[in-house]
This record gives structure tokens, sequence and C-alpha cells, in this order.
């Protein structure tokens, strides 16, 4: 007789510090608490995640894999035999939902491929949250994550995507790290044409939550500083 497999669960974390009880559903919590086994990209923060859900069980009852850029699929996959033998995993992201520009997707296309059912939770994703207050096309857009670090390279793609936000009316969604927020607003500016618009969306369901559209023109200077670290000068 087979035995019947686990269940892979893909749980959605806070995408800012202080909002689990605003944005992360009851249901997350109950299969937290009942899941003994979870492949996550920072053991830490993961650990501190659970801590903060407040279900009641000892951390030092948890078993955790670590799965993060530079995880080898084999690795992943000889923890796979506990959901072969039946045990539930869980997936948990650094912050949104796993799978999405996140190496937990490695777990999910492994389960696929060892017929083990995913059930994806309901929980915050900066991509979309920021599609959904942009005004922009929801019906054809593209996510592209982040864009080349490479200046011709990343001219080039930005050129490529206003093409085809004109073209094909289709969203083009990328993102950042702080500390280059000011260089990417001035190669946007540099290769874009000045009627494009542009929407950027920074602190995530927080109190100063911030999203603005803008059209890149070169006078384009209106970045407000508490998207840009104190660091980096203001454009």
């Amino acid at each position: 007789m087979s035995t019947k497999k686990g269940l892979l669960y893909l749980i959605p974390t806070v995408l800012a510090p202080g909002t689990t009880n605003q944005v992360l559903t009851s249901q997350i919590k109950e299969v937290v608490r009942q899941t003994d086994h979870f492949f996550v990209e920072n053991i830490r923060t993961a650990r501190r995640f659970i801590g903060e859900l407040q279900t009641g069980r000892a951390i030092e009852d948890i078993h955790f894999y670590e799965l993060n850029k530079d995880t080898v699929i084999n690795d992943i996959r000889q923890h796979f035999s506990l959901l072969r033998e039946g045990k539930n995993a869980g997936v948990i992201s650094e912050a949104g939902c796993p799978g999405i520009a996140d190496p937990g997707a490695l777990a999910v296309k492994l389960a696929h491929e060892q017929g083990i059912r995913v059930i994806p939770l309901v929980g915050p994703s900066s991509i979309l949250l920021a599609l959904m207050g942009s005004g922009f096309s929801g019906q054809a857009f593209v996510f592209h994550g982040y864009l080349p670090i490479d200046k011709a390279e990343r001219a080039r793609v930005i050129r490529q995507m206003e093409k085809e936000a004109l073209q094909k009316n289709q969203t083009q969604i990328f993102m950042e790290t702080p500390f280059r927020n000011n260089q990417l607003l001035e190669d946007l500016i540099a290769h874009c044409q000045p009627a494009t618009l542009l929407c950027y969306k920074t602190q995530y369901v927080r109190e100063h939550d911030l999203e603005q559209i803008t059209r890149l023109t070169k006078n384009c200077q209106t970045l407000p500083h508490r998207l840009l670290p104190k660091s980096v000068r203001a454009v």
C-alpha cells in the first residue's frame, strides 16, 4: 500500500516589519502551527517570522532547510523524501510570496516533478500591489525582476521595455535596490521618451506607503527623499 504524499504550502510573509496582523490571514498562522518542516531563504529571519505569528510552537521543534539563490537542486531534492513519506512542508520567502522573484520556485518545480500537491496561500505581493495602484494596464503586463547592472545592457533593456509598452499597451514591471534608485531614474530619463509614464512604489503596506506617477522628462527631479537612502544624492 502506497503512502499518501504530503503537501507543499507556499507561505507568504510580510513586506514590512510590524504588519503581520495587518496583512496575513489566519490560514497562514494555522498552516505554520501544524507544519514541522520549512524550506526557507534565510533561517534566522524565518525563525523570527514564525515567532511573530505566536502559534505556540517551540522553534526548537521545527526543521529548517535553507533554499536560496546558491542552493544546489540536489540538496533540496534529498529533503523531499519527507514529503514522499506523507509529511507536509512549507516554503517561506524573505518577503512577500514564495516563488515570485524568489528561489522558492525551485521547491515548487521539484514538487510538480514528484507529484506532490502545491498549495499557494493568499498573501502580499509587492509586484501586484504596485500594479494595482498604478492605473496602468493590468490586462497585459510583464515582470522583469532586477534590470542589468551593466550600463550598456541596461540601456538596451530599458529601450526594449519602452518599445513593448507602447506597441502592446503592456505594463513593464521591474524593481531595484534602494542604493541604486537614483542611477536607475537617471537611466530611465536618458533612454526613454519624455512622455513615457513611470509609476514607482515604496514603503509597502506601511503608514507612509507611497505610490506616485511621473513623466520621464529631464526635469523629473521629484523622487521623494524617503524613497532614497540618505547616502545617495537626491536627483
